[in-house]
């Protein structure tokens, strides 16, 4: 069964009948498959009246949930050959950032990105997809390795932040975040980059300084968690609701911003709901975006990353 949020808490009521009616057929000869059609008609519709209708708060909460699909499962359901790369030839390989060569369809890529983990073992050792220097110095790498024989790269973003611990930044954490974001402006091969869940401050910026970002219809991509937002501005992150209203963090309002360029549709109900068409969608529009670069040439894309990052907020 899918975890429901606390908004979806009406949903997951209506939901849990449905399985008991179901139980209940099955154990015996009573025929109650009209009443279970009708119960499923009228979940669809609280679902679709729902989702039709969050407010960035609980679109913040979907972009969370922990069974949303994470770069693994879109690296297993999109590409083909993926061939994993790990370290930054410099410290240590960080799990927080996974990155290698892939096929996208009939095109060779370099894709990377942030993997949060789904268990507890796993979200640890990813260290909840917050990345450390070395994490951004691997990117660093991987894409020069990308420039170099020419191949177009993938960025997919979701975490709530590069890692603020003291590790980090006495191994140059703000460097390393500018660097990755310097490397994303200066390749000469075209670059997407795609907001899957979070996308929080320079820890995502630094993989998503792309020739065109997309955002998942219910991902959010922000300066700050709404929890920062509102314990600088209210002393308390009780007001992270009103904080993510006035950040206007979804794929929504930034559209409208022009910060991203393009949403990709998630099923309803969310990505988690259904992965395999989540990550259709998002290939199908991944490979749209490649195919329109795919004539630009190098000095094109360096000044259409640029113009496009320029004009952000003029």
């Amino acid at each position: 069964m899918v975890s429901f949020l606390e908004f979806e808490k009406p949903i997951a009521e209506l939901e849990a009948r449905i399985i008991e009616l179901r139980a209940t057929a099955d154990a015996g000869d009573i025929d109650i498959d009209g009443e279970i059609d009708k119960l499923e008609q009228r979940a669809g519709k609280m679902l679709a009246d729902t989702y039709a209708k969050l407010t960035p708060w609980q679109k913040t909460q979907v972009a969370r949930h922990p069974e949303r699909p994470h770069f693994k499962d879109y690296v297993a359901g999109m590409f083909d050959d993926f061939m994993l790369l790990a370290g930054d030839r410099a410290f240590a390989d960080d799990q927080a950032i996974l990155g290698g060569l892939a096929t996208l369809g009939e095109r060779r890529v370099m894709v990377i990105g942030h993997e949060k983990g789904d268990d507890t073992a796993s979200r640890v050792r990813h260290n909840f997809g917050m990345a450390k220097p070395e994490g951004y110095r691997k990117a660093i790498r991987l894409m020069q390795l990308a420039d170099r024989f020419g191949l177009p790269v993938v960025t997919l973003v979701d975490t709530s932040g590069a890692f603020p611990g003291v590790q980090a930044e006495e191994r140059g954490q703000a460097e390393a975040i500018a660097r990755s974001t310097e490397q994303c402006l200066a390749l000469s091969v075209p670059m997407v980059a795609a907001v899957v869940g979070e996308g929080g401050s320079g820890g995502a910026v630094a993989l998503a300084a792309a020739n065109r970002v997309l955002m998942f219809e219910h991902a959010i991509y922000s300066v700050i968690s709404p929890e920062g937002c509102a314990s600088i501005l209210w002393r308390t992150a009780d007001k992270a609701s009103e904080a993510a209203t006035a950040m206007q963090v979804t794929a929504q309002h930034l559209r409208a911003l022009e910060v991203i360029d393009r949403i990709v549709p998630e099923p309803l109900g969310g990505a988690h709901r259904q992965p395999a068409v989540a990550t259709a969608n998002l290939a199908a529009a991944i490979g749209e975006e490649l195919d329109a670069l795919s004539g630009m040439s190098a000095d094109a894309l360096r000044t259409d990353r640029a113009d496009k990052f320029l004009a952000i907020g003029a």
